[in-house]
């Protein structure tokens, strides 16, 4: 099982999520009643809806992650998942985002969902460490 099934697997349960397509077109999504939380794109490459606030309150502790991608004027981060530490993480981050998303209002269903797919590139982190 990979990271990404493992994740989707216990995130599942959560009984605030429920599966359905990525509004982006690629892979599968997990949503609240209000918005688009979590877009699982390949096997290892994950795009979690924090907003805009969420991102900036917690901005240097996701900067400081060599499992995080973050991208300028996107409210959505790229999660690369390599073990089972970083499924633990995007957990976390999962109940931070839902708990953002209670206190802003909802999304439009004809809105597109904006994710980071095709607009970040995930080096293995290998490459992030030799620079």
């Amino acid at each position: 099982m990979t990271p990404a099934q493992r994740a989707m697997e216990r995130l599942l349960t959560w009984p605030d999520l429920t599966a359905c397509p990525a509004g982006c077109g690629t892979g599968q999504a997990l949503r609240s009643t209000r918005d688009e939380i979590v877009h699982f794109h390949s096997s290892r490459d994950v795009d979690l809806h924090l907003t805009h606030r969420a991102i900036q309150r917690f901005h240097y502790d996701l900067g400081g992650s060599t499992a995080i991608q973050l991208l300028p004027g996107s409210c959505w981060v790229t999660v690369h998942l390599d073990c089972a530490t970083d499924v633990d993480l995007l957990l976390s981050l999962v109940s931070v985002a839902l708990k953002a998303h209670q206190s802003r209002p909802p999304s439009s269903p004809s809105a597109p969902a904006g994710c980071n797919f095709h607009r970040v590139t995930v080096l293995p982190r290998d490459a992030v460490t030799d620079r």
